[in-house]
C-alpha cells in the first residue's frame, strides 16, 4: 500500500481498481468490468464529505477469523492489517454470515456511525466480494455485479 491524500483515493487505487483489474484477467464479464469502471469514475459521490480518521484495521474481520479462547475472551486472528476507515472492518463483519446484531448495536452505542455509512458498507463489501471472485470464481461474479449496480444507482441520486 502507498499513502494517498484521501481515504477515497486510497480505497480506489489500492483496493477497488486492483480487484477490477484482476477480475478482468479472471474472465469477468465485460459488463461487470465496464460498470465497475463507471463506479470508479463516480466513487467520490459515495464519500460526499466523509473524511474518516485513520484507524488500524484488521482487514479481514469476518466471523471465521474470530473465536473465543479457553477463558471465553474474544481472539481475532489472520489479519490483513492496514490503516483506513473503521467502516471497512464493520462492513466485513456483516459479510459471509456476519457477527451477531448485538455486536453492531453495542458498537453503535459506543461509536455511532456517520451519515452515508450504509452506502459505503456496500462499497467496502464489494472489495471483498471481488476478491472472492478472483480467488474462487462462481457466484461471486453475480453478487459483485448486483452490488455495482446498486452503488451506481446510489451515485446517480
Amino acid at each position: 500500500n502507498t499513502q494517498h491524500a484521501t481515504w477515497a483515493d486510497f480505497f480506489n487505487s489500492q483496493r477497488l481498481q486492483p480487484q477490477l483489474a484482476l477480475a478482468k484477467r479472471q474472465g469477468a464479464s465485460s459488463r461487470l468490468i465496464e460498470r465497475g469502471q463507471r463506479l470508479v469514475e463516480r466513487l467520490d459521490a459515495l464519500f460526499d464529505d466523509h473524511r474518516p480518521a485513520a484507524s488500524l484495521l484488521h482487514g479481514d474481520l469476518w466471523y471465521g477469523n474470530a473465536a473465543l479462547d479457553a477463558s471465553h475472551r474474544l481472539v481475532l486472528f489472520d489479519p490483513a492489517v492496514f490503516f483506513g476507515d473503521r467502516e471497512a472492518d464493520l462492513a466485513m463483519c456483516a459479510l459471509f454470515g456476519g457477527f451477531p446484531d448485538e455486536f453492531f448495536t453495542a458498537y453503535a452505542q459506543v461509536s455511532p456511525l456517520p451519515a452515508g455509512h450504509a452506502r459505503r458498507k456496500t462499497l467496502y463489501q464489494l472489495y471483498h466480494v471481488l476478491n472472492h471472485f478472483n480467488l474462487f470464481g462462481g457466484g461471486y461474479h453475480e453478487q459483485a455485479g448486483r452490488m455495482i449496480d446498486r452503488l451506481l444507482a446510489d451515485c446517480s441520486v
